[in-house]
């Protein structure tokens, strides 16, 4: 009886030790790992929903990138009114989406967020279903649909 003693005491201290170290992982701060990410109903090709629009672009938005292409001018108007104006286009950029913003990486600082409404039509399982995007420039609507 007295081995089987010496035994258990060493297996209760090292299940201790493991049950002890395991929350120490699960509590520690992850610091530099980011869960910044689009949500995912962000993510995939968006288009001009109207070709007639004064600025057409594409926009290609990954799990945490997003890859700007057009919206240069058809004609001379308000420059501020330009969609993404301020981001270098056809390069994957850092971003991620937060509480109906999208968040871009620029020269090494997130940009000021940039409000959009995302809505569709029909149910998630319809073969009609319609995304949208909308986003406000100055102002101005510009609303994309998804490819």
């Amino acid at each position: 009886m007295k081995s089987l003693n010496f035994v258990r005491k060493p297996l209760v201290l090292l299940s201790s030790l493991i049950l002890l170290f395991s929350f120490s992982l699960v509590s520690c701060d992850l610091e530099g790992i980011s869960n910044n990410r689009f949500d995912y109903n962000l993510q995939g090709t968006w288009v001009t929903h109207d070709s007639g629009e004064r600025y057409t672009g594409r926009l290609e938005i990954s799990f945490d990138r997003i890859t700007i292409t057009g919206f240069s001018e058809t004609f001379w108007g308000n420059d501020a009114e330009r969609p993404f104006r301020n981001f270098i286009k056809g390069v994957a950029l850092r971003g991620y989406s937060e509480e109906g913003h999208i968040y871009i990486e620029h020269m090494g600082t997130f940009q000021a967020g940039i409000p959009y409404i995302y809505w569709d039509t029909g149910s998630s399982w319809s073969l009609n279903r319609v995304e949208f995007l909308t986003f406000s420039f100055d102002g101005r609507e510009q609303t994309l649909r998804k490819e």
